[in-house]
């Protein structure tokens, strides 16, 4: 691995926990404008300095994120379905290598759908950017989805996935909790970041799942709506920076919270 690739690396990941948290805001993707992701500036300006990381798409990297900022980029490159089909595995390279280059990036991301119709084409996808990312110096980020099956969220498929994917050549997974976890973990020979998924029932279960997974040998969380859906997102973020940076307990980890919420007025509710 050249300079650059560890440079961009290390930007993301700490020199001391080795771990990262990732503030994923990229769900208008397909997703459209998602409640709380309305208006992406002005969600994600309060969270930048708290995260490791950005996943995004270069819309929203050039429209809503200044240039003078210095939080590390993952840049979704796939796309090309909706909410609106039932498959949502249909998708193609939507970002050149070479526009990742001009954002000065630190990583590029896409979805694989193992088991999908669209498997062969998306485990293709990832091939063909592995082979620009190693030329261009640029790590890529594989993403495990399952679309809207989330009945496949077990040890044995995303083991699977997970493994696939590495073994195509991301330098690091993204993929979901699971019982059995360090099953998953122990099969991928790269980082695994872990997924936040659909809003949960509060803080105190996101809080829950980052810690599991940090105990279990994961690399990091990715984490959006259990985030900035938060009526307290930026204590949220710090407080699961504790867990995974400090690997506090959930009992620690709400503490930060509620000693942050007592300094931190929430936003505005907005209506479901």
């Amino acid at each position: 691995m050249d300079w650059g690739m560890q440079n961009r690396l290390a930007r993301m990941f700490s020199a001391t926990s080795s771990n990262s948290v990732m503030l994923a805001v990229d769900h208008g993707y397909f997703m459209g404008p998602t409640r709380r992701l309305e208006d992406v500036r002005a969600t994600i300006t309060p969270l930048m300095p708290y995260a490791d990381a950005l996943a995004l798409t270069r819309g929203v990297l050039r429209s809503s994120v200044p240039p003078s900022s210095t939080t590390p980029i993952v840049l979704r490159v796939s796309g090309g379905a909706t909410i609106l089909q039932e498959d949502l595995s249909n998708e193609a390279i939507t970002t050149a290598m070479r526009d990742a280059s001009r954002l000065n990036v630190s990583a590029v991301a896409l979805s694989v759908f193992v088991g999908s119709p669209h498997e062969h084409q998306s485990l293709v996808n990832l091939s063909r950017l592995v082979d620009d990312g190693e030329d261009a110096g640029m790590p890529v980020l594989a993403i495990t989805a399952v679309g809207k099956e989330l009945e496949k969220r077990d040890a044995r498929y995303l083991a699977l996935a997970c493994r696939v994917s590495a073994e195509i050549g991301a330098h690091v997974v993204k993929t979901y909790y699971c019982d059995g976890f360090s099953k998953v973990v122990e099969g991928c020979p790269v980082p695994l970041v872990v997924a936040g998924g659909p809003r949960l029932e509060n803080d105190r279960a996101a809080l829950e799942l980052a810690h599991h997974a940090i105990e279990e040998g994961a690399h990091g969380i990715d984490m959006g709506r259990n985030i900035w859906q938060s009526d307290h997102p930026v204590a949220m973020l710090k407080a699961l920076r504790a867990v995974v940076h400090e690997k506090a307990t959930v009992r620690e980890a709400l503490d930060v919270l509620d000693q942050e919420v007592g300094q931190t007025p929430a936003p505005a509710k907005l209506p479901a």
